[in-house]
């Protein structure tokens, strides 16, 4: 992976503390919990566990600072921006997800480590076979910040077999799935296919096809 963005202290206490504290479900050592929360530029809202107005003010605080990443990470994009997902995401001590891109809908891609003090944070390679492996380590209230870049952006990220793993996935997106391709100059078509088999291949034989 080439450009990305490191900031620490990234969280106003207040929502860090909020963030951290809201009531969740238990999980198994080698499974994940998403909750999906989502608010678009009209202020429309669909949440599963922050609350409306604690949504509302995560992207009045924080959006103009992502909007602002992504036009140093990836200016071309900008123009495409729909929606924030604001994703809360517990794994299992024992849960890893292995090397892969994102998805090109996610125009920038973030993550803002939670909880604990101390645990795995985001693994980036140079390629899918996992050469120059390097680590984004975790330090709480520290977002790691990139826009993928076909072929340039793999990485994983799994737990330390002690401790489950709390991050907010905080993500820039479009709906325009076929610009978004355009703009890295993916086969929108096969993207599409590969899109439908991919989830089975990832469930059941823990690999994708890109």
């Amino acid at each position: 992976m080439q450009n990305f963005k490191v900031i620490k202290n990234f969280l106003k206490k207040e929502h860090f503390d909020k963030l951290c504290n809201l009531k969740r479900e238990k999980i198994k050592p080698n499974s994940i919990k998403v909750y999906h929360n989502k608010i678009d530029k009209f202020n429309n809202i669909n949440s599963t566990l922050i609350s409306n107005s604690l949504l509302v003010d995560l992207y009045k605080t924080y959006n103009k600072t992502s909007y602002k990443i992504l036009g140093e990470l990836a200016p071309q994009k900008i123009k495409l921006y729909d929606y924030t997902e604001f994703h809360l995401v517990e794994t299992g001590k024992n849960y890893s997800f292995p090397i892969h891109q994102d998805i090109p809908s996610k125009l920038l891609s973030g993550v803002i480590y939670l909880y604990p003090e101390k645990n795995k944070g985001t693994f980036i390679y140079k390629n899918k076979r996992g050469e120059n492996k390097e680590e984004i380590e975790w330090v709480q209230n520290k977002a790691f910040f990139f826009s993928r870049s076909e072929n340039l952006s793999w990485h994983s990220y799994e737990g330390d077999k002690i401790s489950n793993r709390l991050a907010l996935v905080y993500n820039l997106m479009t709906y325009d799935l076929k610009k978004a391709c355009e703009i890295e100059n993916i086969n929108y078509y096969k993207y599409l296919a590969l899109n439908k088999i991919n989830p089975y291949l990832l469930k059941y034989f823990k690999f994708t096809i890109n």
